[in-house]
């Protein structure tokens, strides 16, 4: 469901990643620092070529890759529509490395890249404003399309109606993240040993209260897609 137009919403988030900037406080130098802007390259670079080989790079139209690492001790991690990321630096004390953070990295640009964020965007609208006036809400950039906005992305209250076409979006940014990080030149692999230390790490949420699919299920699964033929076919 994409209700709105994805440069409009792309427009919108340019305004919103600058202004949350402004309002945190951004890690601008240091080993950390560099390492999300390495990775978010290296990632994005190969997400680029991946789209190109199949005829997808029109899903990139718009996209102004920005990577940026925030003080905050939640274990989050987000990326706006048009390629606009930023890192919690709790979460940095999961990932533990480069290729950890590289499994977050590929999970959140493929989140871009399906246009999830439009996705929920258009089913908050259609709940909260109409799909009639969802349109002209994002193009004036109204209160009420940043709300549904940061919504979408967990930065504003966290449960609501669109968890289960949450998790849904969550899987499938897994799998699309495991294939970018693989060709990036990350071990994909370890995907599932960062989703195990999440699961030690992270707040005991049930699952049907979370945005994010239960740890242990989540580990399961990529397991199982590792194994499979479609992540070969992607990746060789």
């Amino acid at each position: 469901m994409n209700l709105v137009s994805e440069q409009e919403l792309i427009e919108l988030s340019k305004i919103e990643y600058a202004s949350f900037l402004a309002s945190s406080e951004v890690v601008k130098h240091g080993d950390d620092s560099e390492m999300v802007k390495r990775v978010g390259k290296k990632i994005a670079l190969a997400t680029e070529q991946f789209l190109a080989k199949n005829n997808g790079s029109e899903r990139l139209k718009g996209f102004e890759w920005e990577f940026n690492l925030v003080k905050n001790k939640e274990l989050n991690a987000w990326c706006m529509p048009g390629g606009k990321i930023c890192f919690y630096s709790g979460i940095l004390n999961v990932t533990e490395d480069e290729t950890g953070l590289a499994v977050v990295m590929g999970h959140e640009i493929a989140h871009a890249i399906a246009r999830h964020g439009n996705e929920r965007m258009s089913k908050g609208g259609m709940v909260n404003l109409g799909g009639q006036v969802l349109d002209v809400a994002i193009s004036e950039q109204s209160e009420d399309a940043r709300y549904l906005l940061l919504n979408a992305y967990g930065i504003g209250s966290a449960v609501g109606f669109v968890l289960p076409f949450s998790r849904k979006h969550e899987l499938e940014a897994d799998m699309m993240g495991l294939v970018f990080m693989q060709l990036a030149g990350y071990d994909a692999a370890k995907a599932v040993d960062f989703w195990k230390r999440m699961g030690e790490n992270g707040a005991s949420i049930p699952e049907f209260l979370s945005t994010h699919p239960n740890d242990e299920k989540r580990a399961q699964k990529i397991s199982d897609f590792l194994k499979s033929d479609n992540f070969w076919r992607h990746t060789h």
